[in-house]
This record gives C-alpha cells, structure tokens and sequence, in this order.
C-alpha cells in the first residue's frame, strides 16, 4: 500500500491545523480535539470488542455450520472486513468529520444519497448500542446466577440494562477525553482478557478437542439441509463482531492530526481484533467438554458454561467478570460514536428536533442532548424483550443491517467518482480501486445473507427480522426526506454566515 501525497480540496495546499481543513469541509469546530491516535485506533477496536460480539454470539456460531465455520469464516470475514476498512479509511482521510459516512456520501454523490446513508448509519449505531448493552446485561444476569443464586428474568435484565445505559451516559457527559482515557484502558483490558481466557482454557483442562475437531467439525442444526447455505449463515458471528469500526471517523473532530489518525484508527482496529479474534474462538472451542451441553446451558450464555466445565465456577464467574468489563467498555464507546452521529446529522438538520440534539456543552464541549437521546433510543429500542425472546435478535439485525450497508455507500460513491475524488494524506494508491470493489461487492454479498432466514422451520419466534428492519428504515427516511429535505444539507466551504452563527448560538 502506497501512501499518496496530501492532496486539498479549495486551497491548492495542505491547511495549517485540523482545524482549518474542518472549516473548509464547512464546519466550525465546536468539539474539544482532546484525542490522539492511539485513543482514536481504541474506540473502534472497543466498539468491535471481540469479548462482546465473539462471546455473545457464540451460541449461534455452534449451531451455523459449528466449529469449522466459525474459525475458517473468522479468517474469511475478516480479510474482507480488512478491505472494506481501508476502502473506508481512505475517504474517511478526506472527510475528517463527525457526520463521516453520511458526511461522505453527500459530497461525493449528492443529498439524497447523504441522507439514505445517514439514517441508515444511525439507525445502526442506536441498535448498537442497544444490543451491546443488552448482551451485556445478559452476561451480567449470569455472573449474578453464578456468585449468588439469582435466577435471570426479563424483567431483572431490563434493569440491569437500563442501570448500564445510565452509566454510560455519565461518563459520555464528562467529555472525550475521559472517554479517550477509558477506551486506551478498554485496549489493554480485551487484549490482556483475550490472553487470560486463552491461557486459563490452555493450561488447566485435562482435556481438549482435536485440531481435526476444531477445524473441521461442521455441525447443523438450523433445520436446513444444504450445508453450503448453512456455512453461509454461520458467517455472520464474524460480521457482526466485525462492526462498529466507523467510530474512528465520528470522533474525527475531537482526533489531532485526524486525517492521518482516524484512518489509521479504522485499520488497525480491523487487524488487530481479527488476531486477537481468532485466538479467542480457538481457545473456546478447544475447551469444550460437552458439545451439547454448551449449547443447552441453563446459564443461557455457552462460553460462560465452556468456563464452568474447563475452570470450575469459580474460575468462570472470574472470567464472566472480565468479559462483562470489556463489554462495558464497548457499549460505552459505542454511546460516544452514536451521539457524535446525532450531533453531526442535527448539525445539518436531518433529525426531528435537530435545534436541541446538536446543542454542545460549553464546559465540556460534549454533545449533551445527544448522548441522552442516543441512550434513551436504545432503551426503547430493548423494550419488547420484556416479552419476547425473539426481541433481542430483531435489535441486533437494526445494527448490522443499518451499519453495513452504509459502509460501502461511499466506497462505491468513491470508485464512481473516480479522479474527481482527491484523497486526503492517507491514501490507498494504486490499491484503491481493487481494494475498494472488493468492498463494495462483500458488502453487498453479506447485506444479503444478513436478510435470509436463518433457521427452518421460519416462525415468527425464528425470523430473521433483518428486511424488516432494513424496509423500516428505508420507509422511515423516505417518509422524512419529504418533510425535512428543505432544512437538511451539509454546508458549502467554510459555511454560511447563518450556519456558523447557528452553531456559535448552540454552545450551551
């Protein structure tokens, strides 16, 4: 990969400061650019969170194609989730800005496809945080069953969920650069988990599967019986983990040296969950004792009963403990790139009450009504797991189904484009067109898979509610275009004397 010489729209020349590009991108900077890149690279790789996405859907992964599915798919998945992460980082180079995707998408291809790309990019990030919160909820509802007898419910679990919505809300209120401070230690934590969980499961069982087990245990039990149909399902543990990356380019505006940071940040999340990713799944299902048993746990959460038949119960409430922080760590991340996005897509007045949600608090220059609304949303959005079990798969379908799609929108944008785009200081070179169709076409091949039903026969508790969410969407922002597509627009160069007094008016 070649790194192309900077190249700056309107001035002819590098700017002085990020600051300066900002503004000739449209924008009055009004966030605090508190973050370096080593905390910019640690938001992304805290929203992927393999202790999140790899243990919460691990269950699945056993029954969708099973042991050799999910380590070959995670080898698969996550070289092409490595081509759309640095097709993305290099128009994220570009465009150095909260709104990112959306942001990207209208200059590259004008206001609708901006505004399409944006609902679907925020509609992902709240069922995001939704279905991180919530699985960690769940986590937290078996760690308690284990240390003290406390029998899991749907109602306890709301309230454990709402309790960690509230948490992540107080900490996103103090500004980025806790925020920052946290997803540096989230860094170190899922890495040093990764290493502990790997070791413990390593050293202490008197027995383990066979490599032939591991990487070639095919299991099906989706009720389907074309194996290449369900190898295809069983792909999605490994993208849906391999989401959340675009975090990188929300917190651009609070990034120094963004250009060159942000993109970076996207990267190196992808690679170094994927390592670390791979040693996580292979360590779990080296350790398993009793295939059947694990996907039956009574605790409801299988890596949890890995633990318990491999360690004992007390060793396994300890590593239950440690993945509950990491995903902790995740959800909180998640909330500051989901409300950089409400503010961003405010700023431009895309969003019913877009005056308030793009307010910004002068003391900490954080996003307040943001990050409450993005919190307060994903509660909503939990709701109905209070009745049902099915709930909680259709909140995870609004999340891949809106965020992937609205990666490959400016990827392909881009490529269409062709030299009328100009790359920012991190460039792909002569790579980009490969890498970046390479993209567009995974995207589209997995936005598919995202929508069929996963097992048979299809009910309503096993739909896959991932269309109906994706039409949901679509019906939704083209209801809204029709109401607000005078208001909405991304500025032009340097912004309006009235927009850059709107933005001064709203730093409360």
């Amino acid at each position: 990969m070649s790194i192309s010489p900077p190249k700056w729209p309107d001035s002819g020349r590098p700017p002085k400061d990020e600051e300066e590009r900002l503004r000739e991108l449209g924008y009055q900077p009004v966030l605090a650019r508190r973050m370096g890149g080593f905390g910019n690279f640690a938001i992304s790789f805290s929203v992927i969170s393999i202790l999140s996405g790899c243990m919460t859907l691990y269950g699945f992964g056993l029954g969708t194609g099973g042991p050799a599915v999910m380590l070959w798919g995670w080898l698969g998945v996550g070289l092409f989730v490595l081509c759309v992460g640095m097709a993305l980082a290099e128009v994220t180079s570009a465009y150095p800005t909260s709104g990112a995707l959306y942001y990207m998408a209208d200059r590259l291809g004008g206001r609708k496809w901006g505004w399409y790309t944006g609902w679907l990019n925020l509609l992902g990030l709240l069922g995001a945080i939704a279905g991180i919160d919530y699985g960690c909820a769940l986590f937290t509802g078996a760690f308690l069953n284990l240390q003290w007898g406390i029998e899991p419910t749907p109602g306890s679990t709301m309230i454990i969920f709402i309790c960690i919505l509230l948490l992540h809300a107080t900490l996103n209120l103090f500004g980025v650069r806790l925020v920052s401070l946290l997803n540096s230690v989230s860094v170190w934590w899922h890495l040093g988990g990764v290493a502990l969980i790997v070791g413990a499961l390593a050293i202490v069982p008197s027995d383990h599967q066979s490599p032939e087990f591991v990487f070639g245990e095919f299991v099906n039990g989706t009720g389907w019986d074309n194996p290449v149909y369900v190898a295809a399902i069983g792909l999605l543990l490994a993208q849906y983990t391999f989401s959340g990356y675009d975090a990188s380019a929300h917190l651009s505006e609070e990034t120094s040296n963004a250009s060159v940071a942000a993109a970076k940040g996207i990267v190196r999340s992808i690679w170094v969950s994927w390592i670390a990713g791979f040693a996580l799944l292979a360590g779990l299902t080296f350790a398993i004792q009793d295939y059947a048993g694990t996907q039956d746990t009574a605790t409801g959460v299988p890596p949890a009963q890995i633990f318990i038949d491999a360690l004992g119960t007390g060793a396994a409430t300890a590593l239950l403990l440690v993945v509950i922080v990491a995903q902790l760590f995740c959800g909180n991340a998640e909330v500051a790139a989901a409300s950089r996005m409400v503010f961003a897509f405010s700023r431009d007045n895309a969003l019913p009450g877009s005056a308030l949600w793009r307010k910004v608090s002068s003391r900490t220059q954080t996003p307040v009504p943001a990050v409450w609304l993005s919190v307060t949303f994903a509660c909503l959005l939990a709701v109905p797991s209070l009745y049902s079990a099915t709930a909680y798969g259709a909140v995870t379908a609004i999340n891949v189904i809106g965020i992937t799609p609205a990666y490959a929108i400016p990827i392909y944008l881009r490529l269409r484009a062709g030299d009328r785009f100009q790359p920012g200081p991190w460039s792909l070179g002569r790579w980009s067109k490969p890498i970046g169709w390479t993209a567009v076409v995974w995207v589209a091949c997995v936005t598919v898979l995202f929508c069929l039903p996963q097992s048979n026969p299809v009910t309503v508790d096993s739909m896959n509610y991932a269309s109906i969410a994706l039409a949901a969407v679509l019906i939704l922002a083209t209801v809204w275009w029709f109401v607000a597509r005078r208001s909405y627009g991304t500025p032009a160069a340097y912004g309006t004397a009235r927009e850059q007094a709107e933005i001064a008016e709203n730093i409360v």
